[in-house]
């Protein structure tokens, strides 16, 4: 791999996390975040495996990749309401 396209790839990275960070709850399909970092379908693999294994994002169920922070907190808010409507 030349560090032309390694360098690339870190930018791209970079660049989204960012979109993630300025967007609390924003959830993209894989299709769609290929298509912001324009990277072919290897690449994008790569850099969503990066992000999944760095905890940064998760893969919802119907396969859309949100922040880990986005997932923990829906989950805290759900149990808080299951607990107040049990009380």
């Amino acid at each position: 791999m030349s560090s032309e396209h390694s360098n690339r790839g870190g930018d791209e990275r970079s660049r989204i996390e960012r979109e993630y960070r300025e967007m609390p709850g924003l959830r993209l399909t894989y299709a769609q975040v290929g298509r912001l970092a324009g990277l072919d379908r290897d690449s994008c693999d790569a850099l969503l495996r990066s992000l999944v294994d760095a905890r940064v994002l998760t893969q919802t169920k119907d396969g859309c990749f949100v922040r880990v922070e986005h997932v923990a907190a829906i989950k805290s808010s759900v149990r808080r309401k299951a607990r107040t409507q049990a009380a």
